[in-house]
């Protein structure tokens, strides 16, 4: 039997999967270009809309060589992933996991697997919470866009945000009754022409002011602060908002898991996660840097709602629409494996309990049937309702993302990828590899600690304030 194949259940989220059931053989497919095309969808997202920012706190030399090393950082994590794939040998083992999870479990043992299902969940959760904050200041954005269209850059313009939470929140309610909506291939295929159009509009606004400004704004040292503490949790916080924006590790194995063989599947992956962070990095750099070459010290949080662009405004309200597509599927995406995960444990705990169990029929005229459950309606409402108040708690996106980022960053990217790689290939302790791996994973930790340290001094004023 290979390990960690399991039986096929629609339910089941393939980032959560872990099992030792046999299943039917799968058609492998997948090409290395298919391979990059999912990596670029997975990777590009809300975070490249704070990039803009980070690059403002780090300046001109430490901003763009971050974003760079963190590209470099991500292609070694993935790499070492690549070769947890097949088991025992990398590229010919009769043994295969399915999903990040699993590979945890078969390398690393049950109770390192339970430590990492906390980290995925936490991983996920907050995502939500950060699509919520993402999602609202886009709508609020339009709003405010076709306010300063009619009464002028000058005007007042203001508006709130809880209730464009409440209001995304109300429509994600709805939405995550549906079973199994992160399994519709046409989500992933809207999110990413959704994102690939928002960031590539940022990325042209930026290009377009640089060139009517007719000069490029910013200094070496970035963004100055009232004294050397406040500068420090900046760019800080900047180190996090960039581990936001970058690491895929999460979903590496399972797009592995798509590709035809031979080539041995570790070989097309590396290969196109190489070609996938190259195009990404380009991308970044030239949202980054491009933005903070337009508002130099005056670097929006975010590039698309922190008004730096007022013309063309129906622009401005195409991108933050696309944005907000974006996110209503996005977060479908990231809490419907947790309501997998969830239900199923609670379905085996309680075999007996109707309100866990009894589905029943909604029938409205016109349309098929609807199953609903009543485990289904109130733990996804509370779910969906968690997020929203802590979305409204904390309103803040660069400190959210950066928070976010550099709390999954470590864990997830480095620390698990890099103990697999050590099991995987049996390399002996303090052997010449095992020392470089480990201090590259020492530094990528204190990175997490500066990070998550800055963000939440963020966090904690801006609430404060």
């Amino acid at each position: 039997m290979a390990a960690g194949e399991e039986e096929e259940d629609h339910h089941q989220s393939p980032l959560l999967r872990s099992s030792d059931k046999p299943e039917e053989p799968l058609k492998r497919t997948g090409s290395a270009w298919s391979a990059v095309a999912h990596i670029i969808t997975g990777v590009i997202g809300a975070g490249v809309l704070s990039l803009a920012w980070s690059v403002a706190q780090l300046g001109w030399i430490l901003g763009p060589l971050l974003i760079i090393v963190f590209a470099g950082i991500t292609l070694v994590s993935t790499s070492l992933l690549c070769d947890c794939y097949r088991y025992p040998d990398p590229e010919r083992g009769p043994s295969r996991v399915r999903s990040y999870m699993d590979a945890v479990k078969l390398h690393l043992g049950e109770k390192i697997h339970k430590v990492c299902g906390v980290v995925v969940q936490e991983s996920l959760y907050g995502n939500g919470i950060a699509y919520t904050v993402t999602a609202a200041s886009s709508i609020r954005a339009i709003q405010k866009s076709n306010c300063y269209h009619k009464e002028g850059h000058q005007a007042a313009c203001t508006y709130g945000d809880n209730f464009y939470m409440l209001l995304f929140g109300l429509i994600q309610i709805v939405m995550s009754q549906i079973p199994d909506f992160h399994n519709m291939k046409w989500l992933s295929v809207v999110a990413a022409i959704m994102s690939f159009s928002y960031s590539f509009i940022g990325f042209a606004l930026g290009l377009a002011k640089v060139i009517g400004n007719g000069k490029i704004m910013g200094s070496i040292t970035g963004v100055p602060a009232a004294n050397v503490a406040d500068k420090l949790w900046l760019a800080f916080q900047a180190l996090g908002d960039i581990a936001f924006a970058y690491p895929y590790s999460i979903i590496v194995i399972e797009i592995q898991d798509t590709l035809k063989s031979p080539p041995p599947e570790n070989q097309t992956m590396k290969k196109a996660s190489m070609t996938a962070i190259f195009v990404t990095t380009f991308f970044y750099l030239c949202c980054g840097c491009f933005g903070y070459a337009a508002f130099g010290n005056d670097t929006p949080g975010n590039l698309l709602t922190g008004f730096g662009f007022y013309e063309p405004y129906w622009l401005i309200d195409f991108a933050n629409a696309c944005i907000v597509l974006h996110l209503v599927g996005g977060y479908q995406i990231y809490c419907q494996p947790v309501f997998a995960f969830v239900e199923r444990w609670l379905t085996k705990k309680y075999p007996n309990s109707s309100f866990v169990n009894n589905f029943y029929t909604f029938k409205l005229p016109l349309l098929p049937g609807f199953q609903w459950n009543l485990l289904r309606l109130c733990f996804r409402t509370a779910y969906v309702i968690s997020t929203t108040a802590l979305a409204m708690l904390f309103p803040y996106f660069n400190q959210v993302l950066g928070l976010l980022g550099a709390l999954n960053f470590w864990p997830l990217a480095i620390y698990f990828p890099v103990e697999m790689y050590f099991v995987q290939k049996k390399i002996g302790a303090w052997t010449r590899k095992w020392i470089v791996l480990r201090i590259f994973s020492f530094v990528c930790f204190l990175v997490t600690v500066m990070g998550f340290i800055g963000s939440l001094e963020g966090l904690i004023s801006a609430k404060l304030s």
